[in-house]
């Protein structure tokens, strides 16, 4: 067994209790460190990611997260991913920008409904001033005042707008790295992986949470996936939110034709991030619905604390609330924020 793997399950196993956790939170850690616990035998990862878990979150209470698309579509990005790029055939755009009362009153529905995050999306590359940017922070303050934790994902901003946000109360900015530096200019080529970091400091300096994570089957290696989750451990602090997601192949993007993740992929994803960002919220997010209730509780045992819960996803398809009910019942967690 590789040393970097035996460091990480003897550090593992002193874990029995929330206040050890800091023994075993680390912001040094090496790529090679990371590929060998994804690589290494998958009970073994699951029993290393379950005490750190068990220690994390007592009682295994899962977050719920309703996601909406308040500006759909025409997005200046080149994401090869994204079915709302202008670059990309699949551009879903046309839709008319959401006014604030409609978007709170998805939001009360999402707390009717069990949610405890609302999360909003702008296809921008970057936040707009102006009558935009003031209804974003109406939204903020209507979702705050509603009891919801309240996230945005809206491309890069200032410092002077991440410091409004967090005046209005906003929860969380997500704004993920997607991928691995190396691998970045495949998917990405008008936005720098610099960029994004520096996104990610000017919302960490305005004192609002980070909700930062990544996509795999991209056509990424595993060492792209370990480099990517190298970045995220070696934050100081983490994430408090990191969410992984599987591709979803969108016709009309460059990816269309890529084979769906094998869910046992998403399973070592999530249990390795757990193990690396101990304390993080690890979100199973876009994706999911390819997966079968089995994946999605073994995700749930790796270390997955959060789920995105209603029928959309932004632009794709999400399992229906029903069906995400009989989910965590069978699975026999505890639903709470």
């Amino acid at each position: 067994m590789p040393c970097s793997t035996t460091r990480a399950a003897s550090a593992a196993l002193v874990v029995s209790n929330p206040a050890e956790l800091a023994l075993i939170t680390r912001h040094d850690w090496s790529r090679s460190e990371i590929q060998a616990l994804l690589e290494q035998p998958l009970m073994e990862l699951l029993w290393q990611a379950q005490q750190v878990h068990r220690a994390a979150n007592p009682g295994y209470h899962v977050q719920l997260a309703s996601l909406l698309s308040v500006k759909t579509g025409g997005c200046e990005e080149d994401c090869a991913y994204c079915p709302q790029s202008l670059h990309n055939s699949s551009d879903v755009a046309g839709r008319p920008e959401l006014e604030v009362e409609p978007v709170l009153e998805r939001a009360r529905a999402a707390k009717q409904a069990g949610a405890h995050r609302f999360c909003m999306g702008w296809a921008w590359r970057e936040i707009r001033d102006g009558a935009p940017f003031e209804a974003m922070l109406q939204m903020v303050r209507g979702v705050r005042e509603l009891g919801l934790e309240a996230c945005v994902t809206a491309g890069m901003l200032s410092d002077s707008q991440a410091e409004r946000l967090a005046e209005a109360g906003l929860t969380a900015y997500n704004h993920n790295l997607d991928t691995s530096p190396e691998h970045y200019d495949r998917i990405i080529t008008t936005r720098t992986y610099q960029e994004r970091l520096e996104t990610l400091a000017r919302v960490r300096r305005s004192g609002i949470t980070l909700c930062c994570g990544g996509i795999i089957g991209m056509g990424e290696t595993d060492a792209d996936r370990a480099g990517l989750l190298q970045v995220l451990a070696n934050l100081d602090p983490h994430p408090e939110s990191v969410p992984i997601n599987a591709l979803v192949a969108v016709e009309g993007t460059p990816l269309e034709d890529l084979p769906p993740v094998d869910p046992l992929e998403l399973v070592r994803m999530v249990a390795t991030a757990r193990i690396l960002m101990p304390q993080a919220r690890v979100r199973l997010s876009a994706g999911r619905e390819q997966l079968g209730r089995e994946s999605q509780i073994l995700c749930l045992l790796a270390g997955a604390d959060s789920i995105f819960y209603g029928d959309t996803l932004l632009t794709t398809s999400n399992p229906a609330v029903d069906a995400d009910r009989e989910l965590l019942a069978a699975a026999g967690v505890q639903v709470g924020g």
